[in-house]
């Protein structure tokens, strides 16, 4: 398993829009997603042993993140032909599993990571109410194996000050790490 770091997209970047299906073909449109204060948008997958390890926390991520006036899409970008795991409907036994109580979709013609400069699973991306990127990195410093719970304190810590109107400083904010995303052959 090779380790990807984020890109790291330029902070103030404006939310790249787009309209993606879920496994039930139902369209969700990112611009239409946003809550009060903001949209978290994470690039995720089934299978990577990164996104798994913090799978379990998605469903208080997301509740944290609510009460804050966040809301929250799952994008899966990765190649479903070559990687027959990350299909749709291995996408909807993984909602189930880890009781994702927000929309997880499919960027099948990977326009979308590509719009992000996405390069990893997980990779988060975290915008202000104006649709503004305030945060892009890890979600915490636990990774699989390295014992460190996962807290997620880095991403909540920013949509914290997202939330009173502040930016969260450049220098606090680290790459996220995990598998990348499964591009598909040219």
């Amino acid at each position: 398993m090779a380790l990807t770091p984020s890109a790291m997209l330029p902070l103030g970047t404006p939310l790249p829009d787009a309209a993606l299906p879920d496994p039930n073909n139902q369209n969700w449109r990112l611009s239409e997603s946003m809550g009060e204060k903001g949209l978290l948008v994470m690039f995720i997958c089934n299978h990577c042993p990164f996104v798994v390890h913090l799978a379990p926390f998605f469903e208080t991520l997301y509740d944290r993140l609510d009460r804050l006036g966040f809301k929250v899409v799952a994008i899966n970008s990765n190649d479903v032909d070559a990687y027959p795991a990350d299909a749709p409907d291995k996408m909807s036994e993984f909602a189930a599993q880890y009781r994702l109580p927000f929309p997880y979709v499919l960027d099948e013609s990977q326009a979308v990571a590509k719009s992000f400069k996405a390069a990893c699973t997980p990779d988060f991306f975290l915008f202000d109410g104006q649709g503004k990127l305030g945060y892009r990195g890890q979600l915490d410093a636990s990774r699989p194996g390295n014992e460190v719970p996962v807290t997620g304190e880095d991403l909540l810590a920013a949509a914290e000050l997202l939330a009173q109107g502040k930016l969260p400083s450049e220098a606090s904010q680290k790459p996220s790490q995990g598998c990348s995303i499964k591009w598909k052959s040219q």
